[in-house]
Formats: C-alpha cells, structure tokens, sequence
C-alpha cells in the first residue's frame, strides 16, 4: 500500500506538467518515445536476463507494450483533445476496468469488487465533474483507451508475478517491461512524430527527463511492485485517488479552481471505500498480500 500512496504522490504533478508545458507544444509521440527512453536506461543495466524464460521475457514485455507503450500513446493525445480537468474526469473507469480485468483472468466475479471500484466512481466523480468541450466523444475515447491499456497492465503483471523466480528482486526484471513499451513507441514517433515539434527550451527539456527517470522509471515500478501487494479492489480504489491528487497539485501550484468542497467530499468517499474494502476482505478472510509480495 505504502508503495502506491508514494507513486501517487510522485504521478501528481504529471497531469499538470504535462498539460501546462508539453501539451501542444512538444511532439506527444517524441515526449512518450523520450520519457521511456530514459526509463530503460535506468533499469537496463540491472537486467539479468538469464533467470528468465523467454516465456516470462516476452510476458513483461506484452505488459510493458501495453500498459506503458500504448497507455501513454493515448494519454498524450487526451491533452489535444481535453482541459486536465477533464482527463482526470475521465480517468475514474479505470477501477472498473481493473476489477473486471481481474475476474476475466481468475475465471471468477467478485461482486465487492464492482462495489468498491462503484464507490471509487463516485467518490471521484463528485470531485472533478465540470462542463464538456466540443471534442468531448472523441477525448472520452481515447482517454477510455488510456486506462484500459493502464488496468490490462496493472493486473496482467499481478499475475504474472506469481510465476517470476520467488528468489530475484523485481528490479532485474523490471528493464523487459521498457524495453516492451520501447517497441511500441520508437516505431511509433517514426511513423506519426514529428520532428519540427521537438523541445526547445531547457524547462522542456527538464520536464521530459523528470518524467522519464523520475515518473516512469521509479514510478511504474514501484506501482507495479505495490499492485503485487494488495487486492483488486484496493488497486482499484487507489487509481482513482490519483484524481483528487492531482486537483490539489493544480490548486496549489498552477492556480486553477477548484471547488474544495466537493474536493472534500469526494476524498472522503474514496478514503471510505478503502476502509469497506479493508473490512469485507477481513470478514471473507481474503488475503490481502499476493505470493509474490514476499520477493524483496
């Protein structure tokens, strides 16, 4: 838990900067390219490739390719599309998507699950509903696009994890899942980048190496290690709180309004659907922690 409570504390910000500084500005295929560049740099050199299969290889990077290769080809085009309110308006089905995802995989339906991630839509969507612009349809979809390839990755790695060697820290194996999203989003700025949109100032410059080393590199991983230590509901919840984090970011630093009452009550729903998702897990004797939590 404490692992995705700091990555939301760390993605915060990512909203805004992206939205203030990158958005229109600097080619969205070259930032995506770039930010996860310099993520497999930081991971490549502590891979060891020998522990795994190629079974395994080629799964990490499936799951890379997915949730961090196609998520972000999206995630960038919604700030053509929309204001960063409205990203983060539309971000609140990905908890849903998560809990479905996971019952599809398990061969099972958990109906507290869809209870909880329910709550979670709610709770952010009394945080952050405001008026629509005309590409409203067309952001809508591609922002769905964006946190379903985000859920598909969160709980494919879950399961994943559970047939990694118990005995290899994630971090020697973290570098497939970059080198996975790689391979969607080099050919992807060489077929639609482009290259007159490039940074032009240090600020950009910076904004783009912070996102690649800091929010990418040590973000996804740790999210990813964190996801392997809690339940789906609880993951669930906590992509929405990435909502209320971000607003505050915004309020605080760029300056943009917000109605901290409704901030208020929606933090309040999501901090109480975590609290019924603790308690029905206890009451049904559901282990919170998943096999692979105990591998350092």
């Amino acid at each position: 838990m404490s692992y995705l409570v700091g990555v939301t504390a760390l993605w915060a910000f990512s909203f805004s900067l992206i939205g203030a500084y990158l958005s229109g500005q600097v080619d969205s295929y070259f930032a995506v390219m770039t930010r996860i560049v310099l993520a497999t740099l930081i991971f490549l050199p502590l891979l060891r490739p020998a522990v795994l299969s190629w079974r395994s290889r080629l799964g990490l990077m499936t799951i890379g390719a997915i949730q961090l290769g196609v998520m972000y080809l999206f995630f960038y085009q919604s700030f053509l599309l929309l204001t960063v309110p409205e990203v983060l308006l539309f971000t609140i089905f990905t908890p849903l998507y998560i809990t479905l995802v996971d019952d599809l995989l398990a061969r099972r339906f958990s109906p507290r699950y869809l209870v909880i991630a329910a709550l979670a839509v709610v709770g952010a969507a009394v945080i952050r509903y405001d008026g629509i612009t005309t590409d409203y349809w067309l952001g809508f979809l591609v922002v769905q696009g964006s946190n379903l390839s985000f859920a598909l990755g969160q709980v494919g790695y879950r399961h994943l994890a559970r047939s990694l060697p118990r005995d290899v820290a994630h971090r020697h194996l973290f570098g497939w899942f970059y080198l996975g999203a790689l391979c969607i989003a080099v050919p992807a700025f060489a077929l639609l980048g482009d290259s007159t949109q490039l940074p032009t100032t240090p600020l950009q410059w910076g904004i783009l190496g912070w996102l690649g080393i800091v929010a990418s590199g040590l973000g996804y991983f740790l999210w990813n290690k964190g996801a392997c230590r809690v339940d789906a509901g609880t993951l669930a919840v906590m992509n929405n709180v990435l909502i209320p984090a971000g607003l505050i970011v915004n309020l605080l630093i760029w300056n943009r309004d917000a109605d901290l009452l409704r901030l208020g009550i929606g933090a309040a729903i999501l901090v109480g659907s975590l609290w019924i998702n603790a308690r029905w897990a206890r009451g049904l004797g559901a282990a919170a922690v998943s096999p692979a939590a105990s591998r350092p």
